[in-house]
């Protein structure tokens, strides 16, 4: 049988490659994007308990209404903005349902979704299904700064869709108050989307205040904005996101969420709003906790010949290894699991088409202090 592959050009993602060559080698993995430790103890108590109560069955659709109520709390706290729990959240398995389902809702065959590169890897392939373009544009190293003029000059009259991401993976930039103003200019009176990817929110570094585009009123009213709990809670493994929008955005957005997953996991759901009514200050005590991870991680590599590029946000590091090698990154990484022990991850698996000669792999910061010395130790006679 003759199949013709809707998406012809993807095939393991780097991340499932990448851990499965550490897993083979005995490497320390800081590669794929997840803690090496658990989250609070009365969140996985809660799970138990929801589980032993016999909270076990479908959650409604759009996600239990004691969570979707204690999310609207913290987004009124963090960011001033009072949304409706019953129209304008609902609940996902993961922040990449989310995002699949948003880009599938609201974008059409022929229509064209600007993505600013480097990107997480599933964009492309949700709005390709979609039978739509993603246009790349690249964002300006070694800060990964957005050059909004080059956003402005790329829409035509066939763009639907801006998608966007702060704190920024893979490396970690933060959008100011510039930044969204800009965005909100060259959206202003033109019939565009804005998808915005802000599951790192509460991981920011430096004094800096995370700035969501619901707490943006021109913005607001016209975004989706995605977040998720795996990264907020150390849970990843659980798969649980959230999507924010208008009630006519979150309305489209709706139908698909219900022919993909219809409903997230009922327990974590409880779980999670037990814990979030427990412990309100969780996400306050974020960047310092992971600031500190940061900076010892920065530090540890500070006598090796790594560059280290600047880091405001989420839990990765990004660095230049140019002075070390002139392989290309894919390569050097594999070079690097086989030979030194240590998992990361080639950038250009981020890009369209890489900048020439660009030499930046990533590690994850969001480990315990052992793992980082281990993989420290193995990287300081590079």
């Amino acid at each position: 049988m003759r199949i013709d592959s809707k998406l012809p050009k993807v095939g393991t993602t780097i991340f499932t490659v990448m851990s499965q060559l550490a897993a083979r080698h005995g490497a320390v993995n800081l590669g794929q994007g997840f803690p090496d430790f658990d989250g609070p103890p009365l969140l996985r108590e809660a799970l138990s308990r929801a589980m032993a109560e016999g909270r076990n069955q479908y959650a409604p659709m759009t996600g239990v209404p004691v969570l979707r109520e204690a999310i609207a709390a913290k987004i009124a706290r963090c960011y001033g903005a009072r949304v409706d729990a019953e129209s304008e959240i609902t609940v996902t398995s993961g922040a990449t349902e989310a995002l699949y389902c948003a880009i599938t809702a609201l974008v059409r065959a022929g229509d064209e979704v600007i993505v600013l590169d480097p990107c997480y890897d599933c964009y492309e392939p949700a709005i390709e299904l979609a039978g739509a373009c993603a246009v790349h544009v690249p964002l300006v190293p070694p800060a990964f700064g957005v050059d909004w003029d080059r956003v402005r000059d790329a829409i035509t009259s066939r763009t639907r869709m801006i998608l966007v991401n702060s704190p920024h993976n893979p490396s970690g930039a933060v959008f100011d108050a510039a930044d969204l103003d800009a965005l909100a200019a060259i959206t202003r009176d033109r019939d565009l989307v804005v998808l915005s990817d802000e599951v790192y929110e509460h991981i920011i570094f430096d004094d800096r205040r995370h700035l969501s585009l619901v707490g943006h009123p021109e913005l607001r009213a016209r975004s989706i904005v995605v977040s998720s709990f795996g990264k907020t809670w150390h849970c990843t493994g659980w798969k649980i996101g959230y999507a924010v929008a208008p009630p006519a955005l979150s309305a489209e957005f709706r139908k698909v969420h219900q022919y993909v997953t219809f409903c997230t996991f009922a327990p974590a759901q409880f779980a999670l709003a037990e814990a979030m009514t427990a412990m309100p200050d969780h996400e306050d005590e974020l960047p310092a906790f992971y600031q500190a991870k940061r900076d010892r991680f920065r530090d540890l590599l500070a006598d090796t010949r790594f560059e280290l590029l600047p880091v405001a946000g989420a839990y990765f590091q990004t660095v230049d290894y140019s002075a070390i090698s002139d392989q290309p990154d894919a390569a050097f990484c594999e070079w690097l699991v086989r030979e030194k022990g240590v998992a990361a991850i080639p950038v250009s698996a981020f890009y369209d088409a890489p900048p020439d000669g660009q030499r930046l792999v990533r590690f994850c910061f969001a480990k315990t202090d052992a793992t980082l010395d281990a993989a420290a130790e193995r990287l300081r006679g590079l």
